[in-house]
């Protein structure tokens, strides 16, 4: 599958987005992420659960249990924000061989500011995958996106 695809990586992406929608209603910083099958069809969803319980990690740590790698290999992990150094670390381990973000780490800096709840860190996904072994496919972000994204956070960071 393809998951560069624009209408995939959009049906996706807003996918995860109503996982994150779920974590905000249950009273949880909103994040989400689905992890897609090669045929492109969702297979889980996950919500935040925490502080270090990130919806990549957790997806990630769920999908790694319940799947084979080399199926892992040809799946694809959509997530809301771009993954922390954590998250990124978590879905290479769990070898998932693609990923989908909507919007960079440097725009939820920007939404978060020094909130001691998201003390982010400045270090692209794009980084902790290039120290690894594997070639993993990243895309994003989607700035067309970026709006629908951001909005829970406006109301929840501020």
């Amino acid at each position: 599958m393809d998951f560069s695809n624009l209408d995939l990586a959009h049906a996706l992406l807003l996918a995860a987005h109503e996982a994150a929608i779920e974590s905000v209603d249950r009273g949880l910083h909103p994040f989400g992420a689905v992890l897609a099958g090669p045929d492109g069809a969702i297979l889980m969803r996950q919500g935040n659960e925490g502080t270090v319980r990130h919806a990549e990690t957790e997806l990630a740590r769920k999908a790694s249990e319940k799947y084979d790698p080399d199926f892992l290999w040809q799946c694809c992990l959509a997530t809301t924000f771009e993954p922390c150094a954590m998250c990124a670390g978590t879905i290479y381990w769990s070898i998932i061989g693609s990923l989908v973000y909507g919007v960079d780490e440097a725009t939820l800096l920007e939404l978060t500011g020094n909130n001691p709840a998201n003390p982010t860190l400045s270090l692209p996904c794009r980084t902790v995958f290039a120290a690894g072994q594997k070639d993993n496919k990243i895309f994003g972000p989607y700035p067309e996106l970026e709006k629908t994204l951001v909005a829970p956070h406006l109301k929840h960071w501020n």
